[in-house]
């Protein structure tokens, strides 16, 4: 998907604790994506306004598992991570409750 800046948001136990305190939430990124692509796709995406954005290239990972044929090695790719801080009293509704 060419052209796509938000690609997925982060759901973890991290991203949740956060999101619950700070109004920070997490999302996979386009790596060539700057700071003011990702304000502006958020706000545009969810009608919220969005006070700070970080970013960071997190790195790949190599991988073993172990299987009946041998271990198998492989690596988890490389991916750009953004925190968006909203404005206090917003919130953001990834399950639709």
């Amino acid at each position: 998907m060419k052209g796509q800046i938000l690609i997925k948001p982060i759901i973890s136990e991290k991203s949740e604790r956060l999101s619950g305190k700070l109004g920070q939430y997490s999302f996979v990124v386009d790596k060539a994506a700057n700071k003011l692509q990702i304000k502006g796709a958020v706000e545009k995406m969810y009608g919220v306004t969005v006070t700070r954005v970080n970013t960071a290239i997190m790195p790949s990972k190599s991988k073993t598992r172990n299987t009946r044929s041998g271990m198998l090695k492989g690596s988890v790719s490389a991916y750009k991570k953004a925190i968006v801080t909203l404005n206090e009293g917003e919130e953001l509704d990834f399950f639709g409750e």
